[in-house]
């Protein structure tokens, strides 16, 4: 069975634990993921323009490329602050950017690739704070979903949920029955699990917490790390 490493990091807006804004510091942290797809959360500045603040030609050095989401605004990498990186030779086959109800401006990316040769269909997303407003988010996603062919599909990001039972995002679960997490958040010394990984077809397997020198200090979060092996 193919695999594909899949990763998420809500990088803060770059800001790290120091309160300084690095994002040589950011694109460090996500070579060392050495993901096959990223999805990354909070990559725009939150008001004004909304710019982007990811160095795009460093990570084009690395051999990541950005997805490609129309009707964004002129400066800003990423649909509510949500960009999603592959690697140089990945196949975009078609995106889709998600306005997801709730008090807080919040999005989804919805992407179909063809990663090493494999369909898989990758959602990046950073949920509510409010736990009504997830509910609703988990809702419109599935709804998205079910209007979609059938497609292996994993769905990662900051889902702002850290209890036991999933608490909100139980309505994922008959979809996505693969689902892992662990503490992430905060960076320094991480209780959390906010950051999660979930896979519809096949298995996720040697998911982590990236710990290291960097990750403490870069972002509030941890990104988190999977191999999935897919179904053939």
């Amino acid at each position: 069975m193919p695999d594909i490493t899949v990763a998420s990091y809500n990088i803060h807006k770059g800001i790290g634990i120091d309160r300084r804004r690095d994002l040589t510091r950011i694109a460090h942290v996500i070579e060392e993921l050495q993901a096959d797809v990223v999805a990354l959360q909070e990559a725009d500045a939150r008001f004004g323009d909304r710019r982007g603040l990811l160095d795009l030609d460093r990570l084009a050095t690395m051999g990541l490329k950005r997805v490609e989401v129309r009707g964004l605004r002129e400066r800003s990498h990423g649909w509510h602050g949500n960009v999603m990186l592959v690697r140089r030779d990945t196949e975009v086959e078609g995106v889709e950017r998600l306005a997801l109800p709730g008090l807080e401006p919040r999005g989804a990316i919805v992407a179909d690739l063809v990663v090493h040769g494999v369909p898989v269909r990758v959602i990046g997303t950073h949920l509510a704070l409010l736990g009504q407003s997830r509910i609703k988010q988990v809702a419109m996603v599935l709804d998205q979903l079910a209007a979609l062919s059938d497609r292996p599909t994993v769905l990662m990001g900051d889902t702002n949920e850290w209890r036991r039972g999933e608490a909100t995002l139980k309505g994922f679960l008959p979809h996505f029955p693969q689902s892992a997490r662990a503490p992430s958040f905060p960076a320094p010394f991480p209780i959390l699990p906010l950051d999660r990984v979930m896979l519809s077809h096949g298995r996720i397997e040697d998911f982590t917490v990236h710990v290291s020198a960097l990750s403490r200090r870069a972002s509030d979060h941890l990104p988190v790390r999977a191999r999935l092996v897919l179904p053939d």
